[in-house]
């Protein structure tokens, strides 16, 4: 039989030195409330990711979410439907109202030719993503900020480590969100965190994540709990030591599925950015079923009965939600409709074999023949 290949497997560091990084938790009993494992992550992150500030937070939905709520803003953010649902639901749950940009149909980034004529009397700020950590065009994006006097959030869920033009992604725009989730490039097992440019941003982040509290006596603001524990930190902290390798494993995978899928009719392969360091988060195929002469839908059913999994992602748009009630027009974005109808992400993680990633490539070509 057929091994099983899923489209992603979270990395994990040896039992062995897992265990000896969280031994010192039994010594101390410090579970969570930024212990010490917290505070060397922290640390650590600033040196990877190339940033003087960031927050560590339970999960990449809760930064997403809070840095929208320390900046205060209201009205309307433009942002993608090409997106994970955290991405509009972070928005929606601030009680602002997103609005939905077309993307641009090589990289699937957000439309920067398409973002002033939504601006109104009203938009507060941009949410770019740099979806498969493909990087947003980053200095249209913020001339428009500038011009119009709008902050910029980046939902960097898939840009971990990522760099342009030799800068940590995460200095870009007034503040960037990472997803540090099982399935990311680098987990913490559950885990975010946010990048911002304004060191006192920390304090408010800081009141948001740990109900306001300041001391025993002090609760000087209305504040959630999104404070990332020390097991999570020691995950993180060992994964970290990994990262160099993990990303060259990473690497030459994409790099056999670029040579194997490259100029075939009818497929679209993601696209290789200018000045951009990637973290190969994710390998994403454009299935046009006329030139290719199978549907995305077949393709995934003939994969699934050989035992690969591949995801939609992203599909459908997040503002054709049944959660929004027919609310918004996907009509007005007909390149991330276009896209999300055709998309499949394959799989990708450093433990896939070169073999397997043949095997893949194999199946996904039959599919010409076998339709």
């Amino acid at each position: 039989m057929e091994n099983e290949i899923f489209v992603t497997k979270a990395i994990l560091p040896s039992m062995e030195e897992y265990v000896a990084e969280i031994s010192s938790i039994w010594e101390t009993h410090w579970l969570t409330n930024m212990g010490a494992k917290h505070q060397e992550l922290q640390e650590n992150l600033k040196e990877y990711l190339d940033i003087s500030n960031i927050d560590l937070l339970t999960n990449g939905h809760m930064a997403l979410e809070l840095t929208l709520q320390a900046m205060n803003l209201q009205g309307e953010v433009i942002t993608t439907p090409f997106t994970f649902a955290s991405t509009t639901h972070a928005i929606v749950r601030n009680n602002l109202e997103p609005v939905f940009c077309d993307i641009k149909p090589d990289d699937f980034t957000i439309d920067p030719e398409k973002i002033e004529h939504l601006i109104t009397d009203r938009t507060s700020a941009i949410m770019p993503v740099d979806v498969y950590g493909n990087v947003c065009d980053v200095e249209a994006i913020d001339r428009i900020a500038r011009k119009y006097e709008l902050k910029v959030i980046y939902d960097d869920a898939h840009a971990f480590g990522v760099k342009y033009k030799g800068r940590g992604i995460g200095n870009y725009g007034d503040a960037s969100c990472f997803s540090f989730h099982a399935t990311k490039v680098f987990n913490t097992i559950e885990g975010g965190a946010v990048t911002f440019k304004d060191p006192t941003l920390q304090e408010t982040m800081y009141e948001l994540k740990n109900f306001g509290i300041h001391g025993p006596e002090d609760v000087s603001a209305v504040g959630a709990n999104a404070k990332m524990n020390e097991f999570c930190a020691a995950m993180g902290i060992c994964n970290l030591r990994h990262m160099d390798e993990i990303v060259l494993k990473r690497k030459a995978i994409v790099d056999r599925y670029r040579e194997r899928l490259y100029g075939v009719k009818g497929l679209q392969l993601n696209v290789v950015q200018k000045d951009v360091e990637s973290n190969y988060a994710y390998f994403p195929i454009v299935i046009d079923e006329k030139a290719y002469g199978s549907s995305r839908e077949e393709v995934m059913q003939y994969l699934g009965t050989h035992h690969v999994m591949v995801r939609k992602y992203f599909y459908p748009l997040t503002s054709s939600f049944k959660a929004f009630h027919r609310k918004y027009d996907v009509l007005k974005t007909p390149v991330a409709l276009h896209v999300s109808k055709r998309i499949l992400t394959l799989p990708i993680y450093p433990d896939l074999s070169i073999e397997d990633v043949d095997r893949i490539c194999d199946l996904v070509l039959q599919c010409k023949s076998v339709y």
